[in-house]
């Protein structure tokens, strides 16, 4: 059987398998990753599970790419550089208020911290963010002359 060279959608598959695989496994090891970070035996359990991976993906998939990026993801976990998808989507998502004016910033922000009303889906079409907030205007101050009087006219029972 002669060997066959992976196509560009065979590799982009292994990176999303491995991408997936990564994401499950960090999201696993943070529920029990102590508070100063990933353990060197945490970061090497999540490494040979990946690697177990690998070594289960069909023969389409490129078995030497699919072992790189696990080596890649746990060199990044070892210098503290391996992110948390969600941190970073959160992240994102904050910093994509700052473009806004400050009235409306803060709105934003409110809205992506999942304040306020959300509808809809992906599948729907979107994901609908609804944040109201009530402004009242200021309170003004009761008017200088009484009520039954007009302008340049004495109060009634007064003298003229």
């Amino acid at each position: 059987m002669p060997n066959a060279m992976p196509t560009s959608g065979d590799v982009r598959t292994v990176r999303k398998l491995i991408s997936l695989a990564v994401l499950v496994m960090g999201a696993a090891l943070s529920a029990h990753a102590p508070a100063q970070g990933s353990k060197s035996s945490d970061i090497e359990a999540r490494y040979q599970s990946e690697r177990a991976a690998c070594d289960k993906a069909p023969p389409s998939q490129d078995r030497a790419a699919c072992l790189r990026e696990a080596a890649a993801a746990r060199a990044e976990a070892r210098h503290g550089q391996l992110n948390d998808a969600q941190t970073t989507y959160d992240q994102n998502a904050l910093a994509r208020c700052q473009a806004l004016p400050a009235e409306e910033r803060d709105a934003c922000q409110r809205r992506t911290r999942d304040e306020g009303v959300t509808s809809g889906s992906v599948s729907e079409g979107g994901i609908y963010r609804e944040y109201k907030e009530v402004t009242l205007p200021p309170a003004t101050s009761a008017p200088d002359a009484a009520p039954n009087t007009k302008a340049g006219e004495a109060p009634s029972g007064g003298k003229q």
